[in-house]
């Protein structure tokens, strides 16, 4: 026996958790993802990658620019099983979460509660956390609050990125997913309330978090470096212009924060240094350090101001 399903999801993070779906016995009956947006100053309109995958395979689409009473009653008419929302960008009015014999779940990307909110991958990672991974959960009106049927972990090394992480996680998703699916169709799903007094939040990343500190530890400006490539980045000033450090490396050196320790961009944190590996200068392509040295020369024991 198949269930029906209304699939809800935006970015790239969801689009293999849809196609796990997609391909399995069971019917997409709708996609719901946000409205094409406009790219680079205007000039583009753009449709979400989750939009480009249901037109590709013909599934049917909807992307209103918000969850008003013609799209409750569209999936009231439906009458779907379960609304498996991934990464969506829009929260589920309670109105839409009251329709009777729905079950609404949750693909979020931490091991809740922590982390709950807009950018847990990335927060996990700046918080230099051991471990996170993946939550399957029945959707409540309280953000991200909702009782959990599946968890699984993900370890967290300090090579690990936002783009590694988020592709882990998406595969993972697209495999417990269908295990979520089989035990609510076979009437074996267990939610387990969340740990209220556990909970915490990854608020959305504002641009500022970008700018890299350089009293911070070493461990950390990798963390963050790592957490916000490709967007929106960390930086700093140099020589009148912004440096976006792409890629990057802890190293056991001590110099006062900020100083340039040796020519291959090695710069003193307030604990060790980071040895920069790739990065753009802004208005430039990114490339690796040994070309932007040809060009730029460093003068060992200077001090990047903040």
């Amino acid at each position: 026996m198949s269930l029906k399903l209304i699939f809800m999801g935006t970015p790239e993070f969801a689009v293999p958790i849809l196609k796990s779906i997609h391909k399995s016995d069971h019917e997409v009956l709708c996609v719901y993802t946000q409205p094409p947006k406009k790219k680079n100053r205007g000039q583009k309109i753009e449709s979400s990658p989750v939009q480009q995958y249901a037109e590709n395979y013909n599934l049917k689409l909807r992307f209103p620019t918000i969850l008003n009473n013609e799209e409750y009653q569209h999936i009231k008419n439906l009458c779907p099983d379960i609304v498996i929302v991934v990464a969506y960008g829009k929260i589920l009015p309670k109105k839409i979460l009251d329709i009777k014999d729905i079950e609404f779940l949750n693909v979020h990307a931490s091991l809740l509660p922590k982390w709950r909110g807009a950018a847990p991958i990335q927060r996990a990672i700046m918080n230099l956390d051991n471990i996170t991974g993946i939550s399957i959960m029945k959707i409540i009106s309280k953000l991200d609050s909702g009782p959990t049927l599946i968890k699984s972990e993900i370890p967290i090394t300090n090579e690990t990125n936002y783009v590694s992480l988020s592709e882990q996680m998406s595969k993972l998703g697209a495999i417990k997913i269908l295990e979520a699916i089989n035990l609510i169709e076979n009437k074996k799903a267990n939610f387990i309330n969340q740990d209220e007094t556990k909970a915490s939040y990854a608020k959305k990343i504002e641009k500022i978090e970008g700018k890299i500190s350089w009293k911070e530890n070493a461990d950390k400006v990798i963390a963050k470096i790592n957490a916000l490539n490709p967007n929106p980045g960390c930086w700093f000033s140099f020589k009148g212009s912004r440096i976006k450090v792409i890629k990057a490396v802890e190293v056991f050196r001590k110099g006062k924060p900020g100083e340039i320790l040796s020519n291959n961009f090695t710069i003193a944190c307030q604990k060790n240094a980071i040895q920069i590996l790739e990065l753009k200068k802004e208005g430039k392509n990114k490339m690796k350090t040994q070309e932007y040295i040809k060009g730029n020369k460093l003068n060992v024991g200077t001090l990047i101001n903040e």
